[in-house]
């Protein structure tokens, strides 16, 4: 009997693990069809959830193609080549909970206004909008909303979270260490709420983003900049609020958009085609430039040793795509694309190193995106030009230590630890123990050579003083728009004007074609679970669980604690 059950439990997995085998073949099939577009063609914006900038886990199956979410380059390249493209006919942009930040959608708004010089029209059709979605949607000739529908504009909401008062209940304290008077991740444990020095950043951060919306919709809604906020103030609106204030042209069923669409082009016939599927559909062209895409929070290590690093900068992992774009001779320009809040010091001077090599060998520019803070604005430190949004949160010089003490748990539990140790700083990384006199100041010159390396590191590539450069550290964070007019970069724009930057100093032609190539490649979902091990599994599972206890954590690097040049907040303007 135990023969027959072990004969038919191993049938079962052969039977199963040849079914994967068959669907990944059959969606490897799928995966290489090239998709056609048609001589009539309408390409459909319909973004949702967040926008990356790095290449998505490829899911070699159609039902899973559906999911995917385009990258910033795949809707960069889209728009451009769809502007020449004599098939497709018109844009229609169809938002719906879009998570990306304020700048990749000031990023796809200014694309989409290059691509209306073409003289083809764009249309949008709002469902649920909020404000993201409508900033993007105001760029359009038309903008309609379903009739029943609500626009949800009713301004922007800054919150932080702080747990000292829970963390007291419990016992626990942290001991925190910074240089910086704004540098305050740390505040979330050890303060009830905010100190001045946050509301002054968070407040310039809240009227950076609120005057760009207030401005923008106004240019294309023929309104004033006041004459928003004075809107604002009475939002959210129905439908027909909506429209007899000016903010929308229509109210009108999706069908009923795109007959209006098709009155306006002239054809009778007008083929949908997902900005996925056009992607694909058209072949990269022109010079070989590399979009060497830096996203998540800095790690020490190696991303192929766990499951759980994917969404990180991992200084092994990314020192080894530097270094293949390096070695790489068919590419002539590289676009550092920084989407990055910071993370560990020492892993974020490991990657600057590497992109200084890559500089020397190959004409750079820095393209900052959401993010470009702390240790994002560290790597990005390589002397080569600056490119970022009015909406990027930059900056952030500056350096914290972060230290649990559990002491008072452990009382509380009645757990008791006994402790032999040689060396008078044997128990500085002990967290059951408060931080001796000599720990703190032993963590404090770390901090603080940690924190002069960085203002000297700044100084040196942006051909500033010390002192300049010290009067805008602090840990202050700046918005895109502040950081130009102080000098901490160069240039307001996004990825067209980085294009140019790199073409320029690569000697290539100005109006040449631009073929961006996106690094890290695409993963498939094989490597992803090939490099999967049990123990990392449970630790990322251990993580999301202390996420879910504390959903205002900035960081999972302050889980972790150490030195850290980090962005002190995570920003939800909504």
């Amino acid at each position: 009997m135990a023969k027959f059950f072990l004969g038919v439990l191993i049938g079962i997995v052969v039977a199963v693990l040849g079914s994967i085998i068959v669907l990944f073949a059959i969606g490897r099939i799928f995966a290489n069809k090239q998709p056609t577009v048609a001589d009539t063609s309408v390409l459909v914006l319909d973004l949702q959830g967040e926008v990356p900038e790095a290449a998505p886990v490829e899911i070699p199956f159609p039902i899973g193609r559906a999911q995917a979410s385009p990258t910033v380059r795949d809707l960069w390249t889209s728009l451009h080549e769809a502007a020449k493209d004599q098939r497709i006919k018109a844009v229609i942009l169809e938002p719906r909970s879009i998570g990306a930040g304020w700048a990749k959608l000031e990023e796809i708004r200014q694309e989409i206004v290059e691509f209306k010089k073409s003289a083809k029209p764009v249309y949008a059709y709002l469902q649920a909008p909020g404000s993201r979605e409508y900033y993007l949607a105001s760029v359009a000739d038309k903008v309609y909303l379903s009739p029943d529908d609500i626009l949800d504009v009713k301004g922007f909401l800054l919150e932080e979270m702080y747990l000292k008062n829970s963390l007291d209940k419990l016992g626990v304290q942290v001991d925190v260490d910074h240089i910086g008077k704004y540098k305050d991740a740390g505040d979330m444990f050890t303060k009830s709420n905010m100190t001045p020095e946050t509301r002054e950043v968070l407040n310039q951060v809240l009227d950076q983003i609120y005057n760009n919306f207030c401005s923008t919709i106004g240019q294309s809604r023929h309104l004033t900049a006041d004459q928003v906020k004075a809107l604002i103030d009475v939002g959210p609106f129905m439908g027909s609020q909506a429209k007899s204030n000016g903010l929308i042209d229509e109210l009108a069923y999706e069908d009923q958009a795109y007959n209006d669409l098709k009155k306006r082009t002239g054809d009778k016939d007008l083929n949908k085609i997902g900005i996925k599927t056009y992607f694909r559909a058209v072949p990269g062209r022109g010079d070989r430039i590399a979009v060497l895409v830096g996203e998540g929070e800095i790690v020490r290590g190696d991303p192929q040793e766990g499951f759980g690093d994917t969404g990180n900068i991992s200084s092994g992992g990314f020192a080894r795509v530097i270094r293949q774009v390096r070695n790489d001779s068919s590419i002539k320009g590289v676009i550092v694309r920084v989407n990055s809040p910071g993370g560990d010091s020492v892993a974020s001077d490991e990657i600057l190193h590497e992109l200084k090599l890559l500089s020397a060998a190959k004409p750079l520019a820095i393209s900052m995106s959401d993010y470009a803070a702390s240790g994002g604005y560290f790597i990005s430190m390589t002397g080569d030009p600056i490119v970022s949004y009015p909406n990027t949160l930059t900056g952030s010089i500056g350096v914290l230590y972060i230290r649990p003490n559990l002491h008072g748990l452990f009382d509380k539990l009645g757990i008791q630890e006994d402790q032999i140790s040689r060396g008078k700083l044997s128990n500085l990384d002990d967290t059951t123990q408060p931080l001796s006199d000599a720990g703190r100041q032993k963590l404090h010159e770390s901090i603080e050579a940690t924190y002069k390396s960085f203002v000297g590191k700044v100084a040196a590539a942006r051909k500033k003083s010390y002192d300049q450069i010290d009067s805008l550290g602090q840990g202050h964070v700046w918005m895109g728009a502040q950081a130009k007019t102080n000098g901490l970069i160069d240039q307001l724009g996004g990825l067209d004007e980085a294009v140019a930057i790199v073409r320029k100093k690569a000697g290539l032609s100005i109006s040449g074609a631009t073929n961006l190539v996106l690094y890290p490649s695409r993963r498939t979902l094989f490597e992803l679970l090939s490099n999967a091990t049990p123990e990392t599994l449970e630790e990322s599972a251990a993580e999301r669980k202390i996420r879910a206890l504390l959903p205002g954590l900035p960081s999972q690097q302050l889980l972790k604690g150490g030195m850290l040049r980090i962005l002190p907040y995570s920003l939800n303007v909504r």
